[in-house]
């Protein structure tokens, strides 16, 4: 029985389908929502080698997914309980970390359907999740 189900969070359709398809198929589950900020974003000062307002982009794009989890727990009308958090680190990688954390029993992950060059070049979140998941994992498109 899936009781515990994280869902990976982001301002795409795709993650919202993949909200609305969690919350329709497992209403009265646990529901875990979680965003991952990713480091590799942050600009960088040339040739500085250090970060160029790496606290005040962190604190922004931290603020932003409060406010993306919050409007996507809002949105919700389930049974069972909502939680939301924010991870830091490569998307597939935290979530996947994120579910083994959180004793989860099953991941929902939205996937943007890139085929070909743009796939290999721009990598699949989605993918690199079913691959490195300890547990079953359903993607929508």
């Amino acid at each position: 029985m899936t009781e515990r189900i994280v869902i990976g969070v982001d301002d795409s359709e795709q993650a919202s389908a993949a909200l609305s398809f969690a919350a329709d198929e497992w209403g009265d589950a646990d529901l875990l929502l979680v965003t991952v900020i990713d480091p590799a974003e942050a600009g960088h000062a040339a040739g500085a080698g250090i970060p160029s307002g790496a606290e005040q982009w962190y604190e922004r794009r931290k603020s932003d997914a409060e406010a993306l989890l919050a409007d996507a727990a809002e949105s919700l009308d389930v049974d069972g309980s909502v939680e939301t958090d924010t991870a830091v680190g490569k998307p597939a990688a935290a979530i996947v970390e994120y579910a083994g954390d959180h004793d989860a029993d099953h991941i929902v992950v939205g996937s943007h359907g890139r085929g070909g060059i743009s796939r290999i070049v721009l990598g699949s979140v989605a993918e690199a999740v079913v691959r490195n998941a300890p547990v079953p994992v359903t993607v929508v498109r």
